[in-house]
């Protein structure tokens, strides 16, 4: 396994790693999806070259902005290849909402991720069930939560390894790649929304901002992390 992994991870191009990936690892695979500009570029690189047995997943966590449902349609008309989608569990999301509001998550940090449990996280469990390899969006840029992260590392609270083979891009590569290949993208993006997440947990970002800065505004500026990557 780690001679696999370093021969993935000698890889140049997004293309030929997810290629290389696909056509020698016979274990489950899956791609996570929230139709950000990096996970688009993700998702025309494996729909592009047709990578059957690599599975795209969104998580759908009912407080989503229109724009990125708008861009999901688009995705799936234009490759017409499959996203599955997972939810929340509907008995702990009503309770969750009936004992705190349908805006609990505004009054604390604990109810926010909370929240952040029932909609992605716990749905994200069901997602990777039995994967060995998850491939993400994630860059360094993003965050400065990100900085240490390597392009293939063990997720040992998920018993898998993550896979980020857009680590290293930079936001103008990532916009120059959407542009050249044509590829959908979330149009809150071209209004200074960087981090999409949930419509009530999400804002523009001001100038002089960090990438993060529009995502659950009114709390600490360190506690920027919903869950999903640890």
């Amino acid at each position: 396994m780690n001679n696999f992994l370093e021969q993935l991870e000698q890889k140049k191009s997004l293309e030929e790693g997810l290629k290389f990936l696909s056509d020698n690892f016979e274990d489950k695979i899956v791609f996570s999806t929230s139709f950000g500009i990096e996970d688009q570029v993700i998702t025309d690189a494996i729909f592009s070259q047709k990578l059957k047995n690599i599975e795209a997943f969104t998580l759908d966590t009912g407080r989503l902005f229109p724009e990125t449902y708008a861009v999901w349609d688009k995705t799936l008309l234009q490759y017409n290849q499959p996203i599955r989608v997972y939810y929340p569990d509907a008995d702990h999301l009503e309770k969750y909402v009936n004992a705190n509001g349908i805006n609990g998550f505004y009054n604390s940090v604990e109810l926010r991720k909370e929240c952040c449990n029932i909609r992605k996280v716990v749905p994200l469990k069901k997602a990777l069930k039995g994967a060995k390899i998850w491939i993400t969006g994630l860059r360094a840029q993003q965050s400065d939560n990100r900085n240490d992260l390597k392009i293939i590392q063990r997720d040992e609270q998920n018993q898998l390894y993550k896979y980020n083979p857009l680590l290293h891009w930079t936001t103008d590569e990532v916009v120059h790649y959407l542009k050249q290949k044509g590829v959908p993208y979330n149009t809150l993006h071209d209004q200074n929304f960087i981090s999409i997440g949930c419509a009530p947990c999400t804002r523009a970002v001001r100038e002089g901002e960090d990438f993060r800065a529009g995502r659950w505004w009114w709390e600490d500026q360190s506690k920027k992390e919903c869950g999903l990557h640890k």
